[in-house]
C-alpha cells in the first residue's frame, strides 16, 4: 500500500485516508441499526472514491486500473442515495 500512495503522489495522506476508511466502514455496519449513520457513511466513502478516479485520470491510470473506484464509487452512491 505504501507504494501505492507514493504513485499516487499522497504518501502524506496515507494515515487520514485509512483512518477515514476505517471509520466510514464502521459507519456502514452502523447503519444497519440507524439507516442515516449508513447513508452518511456510504457518502463519504462516495465522495472519497470520486477523488479516488480523480487521482487515478491525473496519473494516467489505465481504465482496469481504474474500474474498482468507479465501481465501489456507484455501490456507495447507490446506497447513500436508496438508504438502507
Amino acid at each position: 500500500m505504501k507504494q501505492e500512495f507514493l504513485r499516487y503522489r499522497l504518501a502524506s495522506q496515507r494515515m487520514i485516508v485509512g483512518a477515514l476508511q476505517w471509520f466510514a466502514g464502521v459507519g456502514l455496519l452502523a447503519g444497519m441499526s440507524q439507516p442515516w449513520m449508513g447513508q452518511a457513511a456510504a457518502g463519504g466513502l462516495a465522495l472519497m472514491m470520486l477523488i479516488a478516479v480523480i487521482v487515478r485520470i491525473q496519473i494516467r491510470d489505465s481504465l482496469l486500473q481504474t474500474i474498482p473506484a468507479l465501481f465501489y464509487l456507484a455501490l456507495n452512491a447507490y446506497l447513500c442515495l436508496a438508504g438502507f
